[in-house]
């Protein structure tokens, strides 16, 4: 049950504006507007301040006035989420950490970076490999989203198949707490058995246990060569039996992405890349190879392409200049901006072992159907994780807004029936938690529940998410 909370006044605007700059403050009708949504459907809600602090320290003496003062923070960072992670449902203040944006250090000797969570996830990227480093987790949004908001929300993208999620490379992080206490939660070392595992328990917690301020990453060396291939399929179901054919084939692509035809027909219409497609085409895998031996990559190509012919596709496609390799991955990586451009829609994250994937596309399909919607199916089908876009095209507004839930629980419900949840890297959020109860028994969601009230007792931070 969520407190009530107070509005802010005068006084608190006041408070505010001394701890971290009057430039730095916003109450403008402009700025709360802009800071009421992010890339969730078309949800919208409207703090009543923006502050944007730059230190720890700052972060700490705003977070223990509103504690004290009952007032809600909703941390955001780029607010390219979406499950509505960074809306202010409850208004009061919106903390945004885009001031906290400096690489502070790269270890070199140790292959770690320290970092900031305002800092762009490319900008990193690009900065470690000027070292001939390697951080992987590549989300599609890495041109603009920050760091901060993949910790809270776990992210992966394509790399996340050879390589893991963003959990997978973070030693430590400084943190405030709900209460105001700043900590660190782990060491910068590779192993640590030294008590809980706070700094995992933050990781996805979607910034409801504490407001990261700082992480120090675990780097790899960079791969110095890749090759990528798209597979076209006469059935999108045979691509994704390929799936885990590849796998069973003994074969390790550090990337392998699912689109069915209209996602990469959208994709191509947003992005104007001229390709042409057969008709008789209904999906695509796009799958890629790294490391740092072409001819070994070659053969692995190979073997991958033995593979993939015993699953009615058609002539594979090689990328055969860094130019091609680009085209392919920004159509990939624009299926999601172009699916949003073609209609009003709600998008699933679901994920299920890989050999699965095939019944889960056959029953979102059929589910469809029972209810009237379309549905573009793209994603990370190497790791299982299938992005269910539900368009409402012809729908009625009456069937979208009172039988499309029923819909959804219904997918949901097949997931975690094949063995799988309900998101795979876009967190839960605000608009799925009322679904919650699918992938979790009654005491594992008390359980977690009361782990938020310990760490927040008057639920200030970032409410109104996940499961309260």
């Amino acid at each position: 049950m969520i407190n009530k909370y107070s509005k802010i006044t005068e006084i608190d605007v006041e408070f505010f504006a001394k701890i971290v700059g009057k430039n730095n403050i916003h109450v403008d009708k402009e700025s709360l507007k802009t800071y009421s949504t992010d890339h969730t459907e078309n949800l919208s809600f409207q703090p009543e301040i923006v502050i944007k602090p730059i230190t720890s320290v700052e972060i700490s003496k705003i977070i223990k006035y509103c504690n004290k003062r009952l007032i809600p923070i909703t941390p955001c960072g780029a607010r390219t989420g979406l499950s509505g992670g960074s809306l202010p449902i409850y208004g009061g203040v919106t903390l945004s950490t885009e001031r906290l944006d400096n690489i502070i250090e790269v270890d070199k000797r140790n292959l770690q970076a320290t970092v900031e969570p305002g800092v762009i996830n490319k900008v990193f990227k690009d900065f470690v490999e000027k070292e001939n480093l390697f951080y992987p987790p590549d989300p599609a949004s890495q041109g603009s989203c920050f760091l901060g908001g993949n910790l809270a929300e776990n992210a992966g993208g394509p790399k996340a198949l050879k390589y893991g999620v963003t959990k997978d490379y973070v030693l430590n992080l400084e943190v405030v707490l709900p209460t105001g206490e700043i900590i660190w939660t782990g060491a910068n070392v590779l192993k640590n058995s030294t008590g809980y595992n706070l700094t995992q328990l933050m990781i996805g917690s979607e910034g409801t246990l504490g407001i990261i301020t700082k992480v120090v990453f675990k780097l790899i060396p960079l791969p110095k060569k890749s090759i990528t291939l798209l597979v076209p399929f006469k059935s999108a179901e045979s691509a994704c039996e390929a799936v885990s054919a590849i796998f069973r084939a003994g074969l390790n692509p550090c990337s392998l992405e699912f689109m069915e035809r209209d996602a990469i027909d959208w994709a191509i219409k947003y992005t104007d890349v001229n390709m042409n497609i057969s008709d008789n085409i209904q999906a695509h895998l796009l799958i890629e190879v790294d490391g740092n031996d072409e001819n070994i990559l070659f053969k692995e190509c190979e073997e991958i392409e033995k593979v993939v012919t015993s699953f009615n596709c058609s002539d594979v496609i090689l990328a055969d200049n860094e130019t091609h390799k680009n085209t392919l991955w920004k159509l990939r990586r624009s299926v999601g901006e172009a699916v949003k451009a073609n209609s009003v829609y709600k998008e699933e994250d679901t994920v299920v072992p890989r050999a699965e994937l095939p019944k889960l596309l056959k029953g979102v399909k059929k589910i469809g159907l029972k209810y009237g919607f379309k549905s573009v199916c793209y994603g990370h089908a190497g790791d299982g994780n299938l992005h269910i876009n539900i368009i409402k095209g012809k729908m009625s507004d009456h069937k979208w807004d009172k039988e499309l839930k029923k819909a959804i629980r219904e997918i949901f419900t097949l997931t975690v029936k094949l063995g799988g949840t309900i998101s795979g890297e876009h967190g839960i959020g605000y608009v799925q938690k009322e679904y919650m109860d699918i992938a979790f028994s009654k005491k594992a969601i008390d359980l977690q529940i009361e782990i938020k009230n310990l760490f927040d007792p008057n639920k200030i931070l970032n409410p109104g998410k996940i499961f309260i």
